[in-house]
């Protein structure tokens, strides 16, 4: 054995075991360095949603990728180029769960040297989109994976398996009552949760997310819209995942809905900030440099939250032409001063007016839309109120008593009983 370690060939075959376990060494202290064209994956994180599936890769520099959709199985193979494996890669198959709609599993390697392979199994036939985004907020460069179904979810048709057949005495007038004074269809209204997902969206001292506060408040209104005899009501985002400001829009008009109710919680440099606000859109500048500052920050949601703007929609560019809007603002501002009255009734407001400005998810051309600023979560008393279940139902009360006030005063117009 040792002749045969001592001889010519084997210690050329010894020098080129040594020469590679130097290479070795030397890259990984090279990864460790951060040296330039390198890239160390230093977060991964998943979104499940019932629209789409989401898997972000977090890094410290740009890097370059390649991916490929296979099938027999239905699978994504996505490589990664100068990166090396390192345990948050490992970690990413764990994260995957079996309620996951769209992903089965996913393996992730060392393919090849500076190379890391994802492959990722898929529970059915997906679009999917994958894209970069550069840093900004906390973030650093991001890889997205956006898993969506072939066939996209439509949110009408979601509302009608979900709500059930409404009763007969529902669409018949009552003795003595006069025509017209029953609203004689289904009223949709749709709640839009602020942020979510990789756009955490305003943090209170006390480390609370805007985007978990919106969605509770938002459940809670859900709650007490749908067991209205003639409302139903539908989440932008049933969970703790991204949605673009567009899309959310779109959402709202496939579901033909009479209004569009964001729910946010206010935030600003000073603590001392408070009170809650009302927002409608504007087609003639912002009422306020304070409205135009908030618009500015909730239309950097799509940055943050991290948007695919090489995928053009032409029902979402329909959707956001610049049409004249007067006959829908004028209605949302019914709408934003009968709920701005019934907030004044629960908390301090922090302006006495609704306000305006060119929101984004405020665009529907055809559908009253407010977005509500429910209290300051920067405000270390408000945030705790935020975060209380008392103050939540009583903010969602608020919300269905200006609604309820709003249609009283400004009845909807025919419609399908179907829809």
């Amino acid at each position: 054995m040792f002749d045969e370690l001592d001889s010519p060939l084997s210690r050329r075959d010894a020098l080129k075991l040594a020469a590679a376990s130097l290479t070795l060494l030397v890259s990984r202290v090279a990864v460790a360095g951060l040296p330039s064209g390198e890239s160390s994956i230093l977060a991964v994180r998943v979104w499940p949603a019932p629209d789409y599936t989401r898997i972000t890769l977090e890094h410290d520099h740009a890097l370059k990728f390649n991916y490929q959709q296979l099938k027999d199985p239905a699978r994504l193979m996505v490589d990664l180029e100068g990166v090396e494996f390192n345990s948050v890669l490992a970690n990413l198959p764990g994260k995957i769960s079996q309620a996951d709609p769209y992903i089965k599993l996913i393996r992730a390697g060392r393919n090849k040297p500076g190379v890391v392979r994802l492959v990722i199994e898929l529970k059915g036939d997906t679009k999917p989109q994958v894209f970069t985004l550069k840093p900004v907020g906390e973030y650093g460069y991001r890889l997205v994976l956006d898993l969506y179904p072939a066939e996209p979810v439509d949110p009408l048709m979601a509302l009608l398996e979900k709500r059930p057949p409404l009763d007969r005495h529902r669409d018949q007038q009552r003795p003595g009552e006069k025509p017209g004074s029953e609203i004689a269809r289904l009223i949709t209204i749709v709640l839009d949760p602020g942020h979510g997902g990789e756009d955490p969206g305003a943090t209170g001292r006390g480390g609370s997310h805007e985007k978990d506060v919106t969605l509770s408040i938002a459940h809670r209104l859900k709650k007490l819209i749908d067991a209205e005899p003639n409302m139903r009501s539908l989440l932008t985002r049933d969970g703790d995942y991204f949605i673009p400001l567009g899309s959310r829009v779109v959402k709202a008009r496939k579901a033909q809905a009479d209004l569009f109710v964001s729910v946010h919680a206010d935030a600003f440099i000073k603590p001392t900030a408070r009170g809650s606000s009302v927002f409608v859109l504007s087609e003639n500048g912002a009422s306020s440099s304070a409205a135009r500052w908030m618009a500015k920050r909730e239309n950097a949601a799509d940055l943050i939250g991290g948007v695919n703007f090489a995928v053009k929609d032409p029902y979402l560019a329909r959707t956001l032409l610049d049409l004249s809007q007067t006959a829908t603002i004028n209605d949302s501002l019914k709408l934003g001063k009968a709920v701005l009255s019934e907030l004044g009734n629960i908390n301090s407001l922090h302006k006495g007016r609704v306000e305006q400005a060119g929101f984004a998810v405020l665009k529907a051309p055809d559908i009253p839309s407010i977005l509500v600023e429910t209290a300051f979560i920067s405000n270390p008393e408000e945030e705790k109120r935020l975060n209380d279940e008392a103050y939540q139902n009583e903010m969602a009360e608020a919300l269905l008593r200006g609604i309820k006030h709003y249609f009283a005063m400004n009845p909807p117009l025919a419609k399908s009983k179907l829809t």
